[in-house]
C-alpha cells in the first residue's frame, strides 16, 4: 500500500500558514470523503432491504403456494397434478427462503456494521474536533490581541497577569486541541481504507456462504424436476401459440362475416333472412320506464328468455330480473311518437305491457316471433325449433298474398298445372283438415278475390255508418265511428248478460259458406298466414262487449263503440283446435245489392277463446229464450185482445136484440084500434103522437136489421 500524507504534529504549536494550509487540504479530504461514504451507506442499505423484502417475498410466495388446495377458482377443477407440482415448488422455495434470512443476517453483521460505525463515530467525531479546534483557534486570537495593547506607559501588574494568563491558558488549549484534530485527521486516512474495504468483504463472504448453501440444497434430484417442470412449460407455451393462431385466424373470419352486421341498418335479406323459429333469444334492447303521469325514458338493458320467462340484466349485475311472464301472452308491433322498431308484450291477463325497442327491424320481427312461438309453448316439446321452423313455414306456404286472389282463382281451372299443389296446402296451422274440407274447395269456404282487411274498419262498419248518417236527422252530430249519438230501442233497455273481453282484431274476409264447420279454421289460416307473409304485426285492441241483443267492439280509450253485431246476424262462432286464444265468427249481413253476404272476423284474446264461444251461445240461449218470451206475450196479448172484440160483439148483438124488442113492441102497440075522441081535442094529439112513433118505430126496424 503506498503511503499516507500525516499532518505534523510538531508545527501545531507554531500555527505557521504552510500547516495551516495543509490543513485545509486533509478538510477538504476528509469533507469529499463523507459525501462519497454517505453515498456508498445509501447503496448498500439498499442492498440490504432488498434482500430482507425478497426473503419475505419468497417466504410469502411459499406460503401462498403451500394454499393453493384451499382455494376455489371459478373456471378451475381440482387438478391433482397441478398441485403437488405447486407444493413441490413450495418445499424448494422455502428452503430458498431459509437461505435468504441468512443471508440477510449475515449483511446485517458483515456489511452495514463497518460502514456505519465509519459514518456514525469516525467521521462525526472529525466534525466535533473541527469545532472545538476552531474555537480554540478564535479564543488564541482574542487573547493574543489583547495582550498587544498593553500600554506601555501605564503598567498596571495586576492587568498585565491577568492577561498574560489568559494568552497562557488559550495558547495551550490551541495547541492541545490542534494536536488532536492533526492525530484524528491522520488516522481516518487509514480508517477510510478499512472502512470501504470491510463492507465489501463481508458482502461477498455472504454471498458465497449463500450460493454454497444454494448448491447444498439444490440437489440433482431438484435439477431433473426443474427439467421436467420446464418441458411442460414449453408444450405449453407451444399449445398456446397455436391456439393463439387459431384465434386470431377466427377473429379474421368473424371481421369479415360480421362486416355486414356493424352498421345498425337491416342487412340484405337474401343472406340474412329472419329467423321465425326461434325458442330463445337474447340481445339489447330498450324498454320504456313511465317517470310520470305523461313523461316516460328509455334504458337499455340485456334481455334475454328463460323458458317462459323473459328476464332483463344491467351491466355489472349478477343475475337477471324477471320482467314478464310470456305463456300465453300477446305481442305486437306498436309505433312510438319519439322511436322506431318497437313493440309490445302483454301479459295473458292483460295487466302488465311491456314496450321495447330493437336496433333494427329484422331484430324486431324475430323477438316478436319468438316471443310468439314461447307463447304458443313449442319450448316445452322435444324438438322445439323444428316445430316452430314447421309452424311457421305452414304460415308461410298457406296462402299468397291478398292482392293475388285472381291469381290463385286460376291456378285453381282444371287445366291449371299447381292444382296439385296447391290443394295440398289447405291444411290449417296446427290442425289436421277435416273430412268436410278435403270434400270442398278452397273457392267453396271463401270467396274468391276478397282481400283480407287487417284495419278495424269493416265492409259492415261501412255499412251501418252510412245508415246511421242517412238516418240522423239534420244538424245532429253523429260520430266516426258509425253512431249516431242515440242508443236504439233495444240498446237502451238493460240487458241481462254483460260480459267484456280484450280482444285484437286480426282481420276479416268475405266467405261463401256460412255454415260450414271448417270456414272460421280455413280464414284463420288464411289471415295468419297473409300476415306472416306481409309481416304485418299490428293489432287493434279492443273490449268485446256480449250482450243479449248484440257484440259490441268499444275503445278502450275513448270507450267509443267501433263495430256492433246484432246477435241475430252472427251464423256461427268457434276457437282454434290448438291455439285457444284464437276466435272467430261468421256474420250474415246485408248486401249493396239487396242479396246476403257473409264475413268471418278472427281475433286474438288474452283468455281462452272457448270462454267467448261459452258466451255468445248464453248469450243466443237467452236472447232465443228472450224471444221465446216476447211472442208468448204477444200471443197472450192478441188473445186477450179477441176476448175483448167477442165481449164487444156480444155486447153489440145483446143490444141490437133489445132494439128489435122495442121496435115490435112499438109497432104492436101502433096495429091496436083508434081510441074514441074526446071533448077536449085529446084525440088528435094521441092520433098525432101515435103517427109520429110509428114511423121512427118503422125506420128503426129496418135499421136493427140492417145491422143484424
Amino acid at each position: 500500500m503506498p503511503g499516507i500524507e500525516k499532518l505534523p504534529l510538531e508545527e501545531a504549536l507554531e500555527d505557521s500558514p504552510q500547516t495551516r494550509s495543509l490543513l485545509g487540504v486533509f478538510e477538504e479530504d476528509t469533507a469529499a470523503m463523507a459525501n462519497y461514504c454517505t453515498q456508498l451507506y445509501e447503496a448498500m442499505q439498499r442492498i440490504y432491504d432488498a434482500q430482507n423484502e425478497l426473503s419475505a417475498a419468497t417466504h410469502l410466495t411459499s406460503r401462498l403456494l403451500k394454499e393453493y388446495d384451499k382455494q376455489r377458482f371459478p373456471l378451475g377443477g381440482d387438478d391433482e397434478v397441478m398441485s403437488s407440482t405447486l407444493q413441490q415448488f413450495a418445499k424448494v422455495i422455502d428452503e430458498l427462503s431459509s437461505c435468504h434470512a441468512v443471508l440477510s443476517t449475515q449483511l446485517a453483521d458483515a456489511m452495514m456494521f463497518p460502514i456505519t460505525q465509519f459514518k456514525e463515530r469516525d467521521l462525526k467525531e472529525i466534525l466535533t474536533l473541527k469545532e472545538v479546534f476552531q474555537i480554540a483557534s478564535d479564543d488564541h486570537d482574542t487573547a493574543i490581541n489583547r495582550y498587544s495593547r498593553l500600554s506601555k506607559r501605564k503598567d498596571n501588574e495586576k492587568v498585565r497577569s491577568e492577561l498574560v494568563e489568559d494568552l497562557y491558558t488559550s495558547r495551550k488549549k490551541q495547541h492541545q486541541t490542534m494536536m488532536h484534530y492533526f492525530c484524528a485527521l491522520n488516522t481516518l486516512q487509514y480508517k477510510k481504507k478499512t472502512a470501504l474495504l470491510e463492507p465489501l468483504l463481508g458482502y461477498m463472504q455472504a454471498q458465497i456462504s449463500f450460493f454454497k448453501l444454494g448448491s447444498e440444497n439444490l440437489t440433482q434430484q431438484w435439477e431433473d424436476f426443474l427439467g421436467t417442470i420446464g418441458t411442460s412449460v414449453q408444450n405449453v407455451r407451444r399449445e398456446m401459440e397455436e391456439e393463439v393462431g387459431q384465434m386470431q385466424q377466427t377473429i379474421q373470419q368473424m371481421e369479415r362475416s360480421c362486416d355486414p352486421l356493424y352498421t345498425p341498418c337491416d342487412p340484405d335479406p337474401a343472406h340474412s333472412p329472419v329467423v321465425r323459429s326461434l325458442t330463445r333469444k337474447q340481445g339489447y334492447l330498450y324498454i320504456r320506464n313511465k317517470t310520470g303521469l305523461v313523461s316516460s325514458s328509455w334504458e337499455r338493458q340485456y334481455f334475454f328468455t328463460q323458458g317462459g320467462n323473459l328476464m332483463q340484466q344491467g351491466r355489472g349485475e349478477v343475475a337477471g330480473g324477471l320482467v314478464t311472464d310470456l305463456d300465453n301472452c300477446s305481442v305486437m308491433a306498436v309505433d312510438s311518437d319519439d322511436r322506431r322498431f318497437c313493440f309490445q308484450v302483454t301479459s295473458f291477463d292483460g295487466k302488465k305491457v311491456v314496450t321495447l325497442q330493437a336496433e333494427s327491424r329484422r331484430e324486431c320481427e324475430e323477438w316478436i316471433a319468438t316471443i310468439n312461438n314461447i307463447s304458443r309453448r313449442i319450448y316445452l316439446s322435444e324438438n322445439a325449433e323444428e316445430l316452430a321452423a314447421r309452424v311457421n313455414q305452414t304460415a308461410l306456404e298457406a296462402v299468397t298474398p291478398s292482392p293475388s286472389f285472381q291469381q290463385r282463382h286460376e291456378s285453381m281451372r282444371p287445366c291449371s298445372k299447381g292444382r296439385t299443389g296447391r290443394a295440398s296446402s289447405i291444411s290449417s296451422v296446427g290442425s289436421e283438415p277435416s273430412p268436410a274440407l278435403s270434400v270442398l274447395s278452397l273457392d267453396a269456404l271463401v270467396a274468391p278475390e276478397t282481400p283480407i282487411q287487417f284495419d278495424i274498419i269493416s265492409p259492415v262498419s261501412e255499412e251501418l255508418s252510412g245508415q246511421n248518417k242517412t238516418a240522423a236527422q239534420p244538424g245532429r252530430r253523429s260520430n266516426p265511428f258509425g253512431e249516431s249519438g242515440e242508443n236504439s230501442p233495444e240498446e237502451s233497455g238493460d240487458s241481462i248478460l254483460h260480459q267484456l273481453f280484450i280482444v285484437r282484431f286480426l282481420g276479416s274476409m268475405e266467405v261463401r259458406s256460412a255454415e260450414s264447420t271448417d270456414v272460421i279454421p280455413e280464414t284463420m289460416r288464411q289471415i295468419l298466414a297473409a300476415r306472416a307473409i306481409h309481416n304485418i304485426f299490428r293489432m287493434t285492441e279492443s273490449h268485446l262487449l256480449v250482450t243479449c241483443d248484440c257484440l259490441k267492439l268499444i275503445d278502450p280509450q275513448t270507450q267509443v263503440t267501433r263495430l256492433r253485431f246484432p246477435l241475430s246476424s252472427v251464423v256461427q262462432c268457434s276457437s282454434h283446435q290448438d291455439n285457444k286464444r284464437l276466435f272467430g265468427f261468421v256474420l250474415q249481413a246485408a248486401g249493396e245489392r239487396g242479396d246476403s253476404r257473409a264475413v268471418c272476423y278472427i281475433f286474438e284474446s288474452n283468455n281462452d277463446g272457448e270462454k267467448i264461444y261459452d258466451s255468445i251461445g248464453l248469450a243466443k240461449q237467452i236472447a232465443f229464450h228472450s224471444e221465446m218470451d216476447r211472442k208468448a206475450v204477444e200471443k197472450k196479448k192478441e188473445q186477450d185482445k179477441a176476448k175483448e172484440k167477442q165481449k164487444e160483439e156480444l155486447s153489440k148483438q145483446r143490444q141490437i136484440e133489445k132494439d128489435l124488442e122495442e121496435q115490435s113492441r112499438l109497432i104492436a102497440a101502433s096495429s091496436r084500434p083508434a081510441n074514441p075522441p074526446a071533448s077536449d081535442g085529446q084525440f088528435l094529439v094521441l092520433s098525432s103522437s101515435q103517427s109520429e112513433e110509428s114511423d121512427p118505430g118503422e125506420e128503426g126496424k129496418k135499421r136493427g136489421e140492417s145491422e143484424a
